[in-house]
This record gives structure tokens, sequence and C-alpha cells, in this order.
């Protein structure tokens, strides 16, 4: 039975241009690499005129520290299963970090 955690990952070259390959290049390396087991979406921008419509929306829900620009990769966010986001985290918060939050969420607290 799932836990109904879903990660979803967005690749993103808005940083250094620490992801310059193509999407799949991107994906290929987090699944051999990381052994990545979730979907990694095609590559978006998180920030400026051209922002992902999902990035619009989490944004607009969760602004960080300094507003709501993305700072640097790995940023997370934390959306419940009727599309509330619950919490942003800064790229330096692990996952693991986050799994009392994550368990609240899915009502295993």
């Amino acid at each position: 039975m799932s836990s109904g955690l879903e990660i979803l990952a967005f690749p993103c070259n808005q940083f250094l241009y620490q992801e310059p390959g193509t999407s799949e290049e991107a994906r290929e390396f987090a699944c051999t690499r990381y052994k990545a087991e979730y979907p990694i979406f095609q590559k978006v921008r998180v920030n400026g005129p051209e922002t992902a419509p999902i990035y619009k929306f989490l944004k607009a829900s969760k602004s960080g520290f300094l507003g709501s620009r993305i700072k640097w990769n790995f940023t997370k966010f934390l959306v419940d299963k009727e599309g509330h986001v619950l919490h942003r985290y800064g790229s330096t918060t692990s996952p693991m970090s986050i799994e009392a939050d994550i368990k609240k969420a899915l009502g295993e607290t």
C-alpha cells in the first residue's frame, strides 16, 4: 500500500548553469547517481518572466525568508493531497530533516 507520498523533481539551469544538459541527461544523472525513483520532469524556469506555472503557484503560496524568489537549487515544497502548500524549505534543508513534517502531512503522527 502506498503511503501517499509523491516526490516530483524539476531540473533547472538558472543557478550558475549547474544543469546545462538536456532534460533527459538530468533525469539519467539523477536516476544513476542518486537512484531517483520518482518523476523527474522537463527542465523549467523557477524565476523570472518565464517561470513555470507550478513554480508560480508554489512561490505565491509560500514565500521564502527573503521573498518569493527561489534562491538556489533544491528548494523544496511540501504540498498536501488537496494541493495546499504546507511548507517551503531552503536548499540547505536536507530531505531527512523534514521527515516529521511529511509524516504529519500524511497523518502518520
